[in-house]
């Protein structure tokens, strides 16, 4: 237990205690392996990230961006801790920030799912709205300065946040579970971008370890990160929100690191959702929807791989549960009144997955 009586040294590591504990009592997440053919000699493996404490693969950021806060002395017992977010890292900033005793604020567009804006508001944090989301940034540095608070900005500090050399970081715990399968390193990594961090943290793991594997990257509609990686420009912008929760951006992040990445895939929102409801379909996994856009770009590149005549494996991830997006990606009133038209994506997903091609 931690007080603010505490001095600020004594606090500070006890408070570190408490976010490494969290970290030690947690079993790693699991590795899944998603059916296709024997026959194919390729193995797709599915990370699964939606069964930490606060359901995402944020909380790994969120315990990341706190404790990099900590050390660097800007947290102390009384400060409150400010986000900007699409809801999932501000629902795990939350929780620790409930564990440490402190207050958390943090920005969010309107269109966040109801269902992230209550896991916020139980673990104690107070939600603060704007209408577009270009507006999160500059709502939440005022927040921050008018309360004398700190803004955690996972969108600056999510790449350098994380150990990327290991530290059981998301990279090292993949390839410590593939040990003993029959392609242990796998050919490619397939993950969407919402700060960059998670690319940033495979990408320099497999450069540090000098293994061979190649990173992409799934892009939903409506996000900058595809167009200014094809175009080298940073500076683009969109006007658009992407509908794909937790990944995709209208500006190009601090934090995404365009050089650790081998390839960038644009995936169709309605195409993203089809994915992730073949996956329940499939396998009894409830996913959200930047899981689909993962699975879309994880299924073109072994249809690529099978092409080429190649074997080998491909991790991608279980980013959080579906449970998040039941009035909205799996709302089939949601999806009609978004234009969405799923069953040509869901046909295609069906093709490859019976015959291992894939048909732009």
């Amino acid at each position: 237990m931690i007080t603010a009586s505490d001095d600020r040294h004594t606090w500070t590591a006890r408070a570190i205690r408490l976010l490494e504990a969290d970290a030690n009592r947690s079993a790693d997440t699991h590795l899944h392996v998603f059916p296709l053919p024997e026959e194919w000699g390729i193995d797709l493996y599915l990370k699964d990230e939606s069964v930490h404490p606060t359901g995402s693969l944020k909380h790994r950021l969120a315990r990341s961006l706190i404790l990099y806060a900590l050390v660097n002395g800007e947290v102390g017992p009384d400060t409150t801790l400010v986000e900007a977010s699409s809801g999932s890292t501000a629902v795990s900033e939350a929780y620790f920030a409930r564990m440490l005793g402190l207050a958390f604020v943090t920005v969010v567009p309107r269109s966040t799912s109801p269902e992230k804006i209550e896991l916020i508001e139980f673990y104690g944090g107070t939600c603060h709205y704007v209408d577009e989301p270009l507006e999160v940034y500059a709502e939440a540095e005022r927040v921050a300065r008018d309360c004398g608070g700190h803004y955690l900005d996972q969108f600056t500090f999510a790449e350098r946040a994380t150990d990327w050399r290991g530290n059981n970081n998301i990279a090292e715990s993949v390839f410590s579970q593939l040990e003993m399968e029959r392609h242990p390193v796998p050919s490619w990594v397939v993950v969407g971008a919402g700060t960059g961090g998670t690319s940033a943290t495979f990408g320099r793991y497999v450069r540090y370890r000098c293994h061979p594997t190649r990173i992409a990257v799934v892009d939903p509609e409506g996000s900058a990160f595809y167009e200014a990686w094809r175009t080298g420009d940073r500076a683009v912008t969109t006007g658009c929100r992407s509908r794909i929760e937790g990944i995709g951006r209208p500006r190009v992040e601090p934090s995404f690191v365009d050089g650790v990445i081998d390839e960038m895939i644009s995936v169709p929102d309605a195409a993203s959702i089809a994915a992730v409801r073949m996956l329940r379909d499939r396998t009894a996994h409830w996913a959200g929807g930047s899981t689909g856009t993962n699975l879309v770009g994880a299924f073109q590149l072994i249809a690529r791989m099978r092409r080429e005549g190649r074997t080998g494996s491909v991790v991608t991830l279980i980013c959080d549960s579906g449970v998040r997006y039941a009035h909205t990606y799996y709302d089939d009133q949601w999806v009609a009144a978004q234009g969405f038209d799923l069953a040509p994506h869901r046909a295609q997903l069906d093709r490859f997955l019976a015959t291992g091609e894939w048909t732009p």
